[in-house]
């Protein structure tokens, strides 16, 4: 089975109406009611069964929403690739339309200089499974996972927690707009970016896209 990187698998043929978020793919289709989304919920399934893959789905009255992660490996592989191919054309063949820009994965960090001594407490709170010595999940993938950030050395003045909004690579830019008017400003840009929003009353929110 061949791994795929984010960006191998947004450059493979025949994904486009799925963008790679935190280590899965989303997509949403949009529908005009839920009978409408549980036709494609079957074709998907029917799909899955014959793939031996089998996706996370969300069915609402105005479409549904499909993620694509392989739990085995812990991230995207060829089996998403033709999964999301064969899920893509099933849509199109009932008159769906893909909508990327639907598509969000929220992430909340902690900071951390020991992952070990924080993650029993937070797994033992939410019931999540430790998937990585610094992650920790929701099982039925309802609740955006959490990461322990390494922080070395401790930043006493920083808050501890922040979130990670997984944005549509070709939709950063505008999010990144609309927050500078909004009142933010970039601190860090490399492969991700984070806005800072003015201090508060001592609180300084952090946001990674």
């Amino acid at each position: 089975m061949t791994i795929m990187t984010p960006q191998q698998f947004q450059e493979a043929g025949g994904t486009g109406d799925w963008r790679a978020l935190n280590a899965g793919a989303d997509a949403w289709f949009d529908t005009r009611s839920h009978l409408g989304g549980a036709v494609l919920v079957r074709r998907v399934a029917d799909l899955a069964e014959a793939a031996g893959h089998h996706p996370d789905i969300d069915v609402r009255a105005s479409g549904v929403h499909l993620r694509l992660f392989s739990h085995d490996v812990g991230q995207l592989s060829e089996r998403d690739v033709s999964l999301a191919r064969q899920i893509s054309a099933a849509a199109a063949d009932l008159g769906l339309r893909a909508d990327p820009a639907a598509v969000q994965r929220m992430q909340i960090a902690i900071d951390a200089t020991v992952a070990a001594t924080l993650a029993p407490f937070w797994q033992a709170a939410f019931r999540f499974d430790r998937v990585a010595d610094d992650r920790l999940a929701d099982p039925l993938g309802r609740q955006p996972r959490l990461w322990f950030q390494g922080m070395d050395p401790p930043r006493p003045l920083r808050n501890r927690i922040h979130l990670d909004a997984g944005t549509p690579w070709d939709l950063v830019a505008q999010r990144t707009t609309a927050l500078r008017a909004a009142g933010g400003r970039i601190t860090y840009e490399n492969q991700s970016r984070w806005v800072r929003l003015p201090r508060h009353k001592g609180d300084r929110p952090h946001l990674g896209l």
